[in-house]
């Protein structure tokens, strides 16, 4: 099943340039999924503070509505920081991006209180969401090509796993960290008073990673092969945005969003919702949730490097379709089974909580190298950043919905299941319309002459 290579520097091991950007683009990415899931950590103490309403589950769904404002504009910043990755370069825009994410994060810990200036206080926190999702847009639009571009092609499955799904694993194992220093710090009430603004301060340490790869990180050789020869007179594929959502890559980027969509669906219903699921319907206590959080959080970096060196083996699509199918059934089982258990059954949640991480984390962890296999590198930034920050922002508003369609806590468990079910079905069937792309990184030929969609 595997598909042999006719570069020689497939099987080579990461040279020493590539390992600066590889950490770099793993690091990036969790730091950025860190302060992007901070939120999700101190939903509660957040919206009795900014967002009060007479109904906890009203209360809960506008926190995750500012959540969702993020989500929304990560598109955005992925189109306007993608452009100027193609044009400018991969490295200058990350280092700027990430002190962006850093900063607005920093600064939602400094929101006055609705009690102290009324509504003006959810108005400023949600232009800091705006803020915060763009540069999030802009880091997914650098992360991957850098990591992706910069290792031999035998590790680019791997390298996948680790950016899309490791990252996320490890940005949430950080904010579980967090979370757990800062509760013992801040316990009970003195956490919902101030310790969820310690919370936000925390995701300064994001904004550092920039000097790092300002200092130590080269440009990804692709892109400056690519410019080189722009250089030297070769003839150059200059691409504009509206390429992407016309012409011949217009059904592949539908596709591409479709494929996100699913696999960002899956996560933001399980992984993501798991904080709130063991806090608001369990009601765990903060130490041991923490605990099932971190260890859940740290599953997901086995699972993406399992789940992209599958990739690498035996392609893109089969892995990704497998883990589809298993996902329909055994989420949905597992979402039950973490709902109704007790809050003081720490181990079988635990076990449950990590075995649901571990499977929808793996279900995308190699859509990042599926996205960039499906554009030359004139465009890569853009396509595959516009159609992963689409298709999760997609998937990023359905706990949302959650929330909205549930009367009571008591009914959110079912609500779940039935979107979680919807998400696995929707990415199956866009993998399924999607052709195999392993190998195809490095032919800058026009991809939709080539390729099925």
């Amino acid at each position: 099943m595997s598909q042999p290579t006719t570069d020689p520097a497939a099987g080579a091991p990461p040279s020493k340039s590539a390992l600066p950007a590889a950490f770099a683009s793993v690091a990036g990415w969790a730091f950025d999924l860190f302060d992007l899931f901070l939120l999700l950590y101190v939903a509660k103490a957040v919206g009795h503070q900014i967002f009060p309403a007479e109904s906890e589950t009203l209360s809960l769904a506008l926190v995750f509505a500012s959540f969702a404002v993020s989500i929304v504009m990560r598109p955005a910043g992925a189109a306007f920081f993608g452009e100027l990755a193609d044009r400018k370069g991969r490295k200058t825009i990350m280092v700027t991006v990430m002190a962006g994410v850093g900063l607005s994060t920093a600064a939602m810990g400094l929101v006055p209180t609705y009690a102290s200036i009324g509504v003006a206080a959810p108005i400023i926190f949600l232009v800091l969401r705006v803020i915060q999702g763009l540069f999030v847009g802009g880091v997914t639009a650098t992360t991957h090509t850098l990591g992706t571009e910069s290792v031999p092609p035998r590790w680019r499955g791997l390298m996948s796993g680790l950016i899309g799904a490791g990252g996320a694993g490890l940005g949430a194992a950080m904010a579980s960290i967090t979370f757990i220093v800062v509760s013992q710090f801040y316990p009970g009430d003195s956490f919902n008073e101030f310790g969820w603004r310690v919370m936000f301060f925390s995701g300064l340490m994001g904004g550092l990673l920039s000097l790092f790869v300002l200092r130590k990180v080269e440009e990804s050789p692709m892109w400056l092969q690519a410019q080189e020869a722009a250089r030297s007179g070769a003839p150059a594929a200059r691409m504009r945005f509206l390429d992407l959502v016309k012409g011949e890559y217009r059904s592949i980027t539908l596709v591409n969003i479709a494929v996100a969509a699913g696999g960002g669906a899956m996560y933001y219903l399980t992984s993501g919702f798991l904080p709130t699921m063991l806090d608001s319907v369990v009601g765990m206590p903060s130490g041991p949730r923490g605990g099932v959080l971190l260890a859940s959080s740290l599953v997901v970096v086995v699972a993406s490097i399992i789940a992209g060196e599958a990739s690498q083996r035996y392609g893109r699509r089969p892995t990704m379709v497998t883990l589809g199918v298993v996902n329909i059934v055994a989420l949905p089982v597992l979402t039950l089974f973490i709902a109704r258990s007790d809050p003081g059954s720490t181990t079988r949640i635990m076990l449950a909580a990590c075995l649901l991480a571990f499977l929808a984390n793996a279900a995308y962890s190699p859509v990042m190298i599926f996205l960039n296999e499906r554009y030359p590198t004139a465009i890569r930034s853009r396509g595959t950043a516009v159609s992963w920050n689409t298709g999760f922002m997609l998937g990023g508003l359905l706990p949302t919905f959650v929330n909205l369609l549930s009367p009571t806590v008591s009914d959110i468990p079912g609500r779940l299941v039935a979107f979680i079910i919807g998400a696995a079905a929707v990415f199956i069937a866009a993998v399924l319309w999607s052709p195999e792309t392993r190998g195809r990184l490095d032919t800058d030929t026009r991809a939709g002459r080539r390729q099925r969609i």
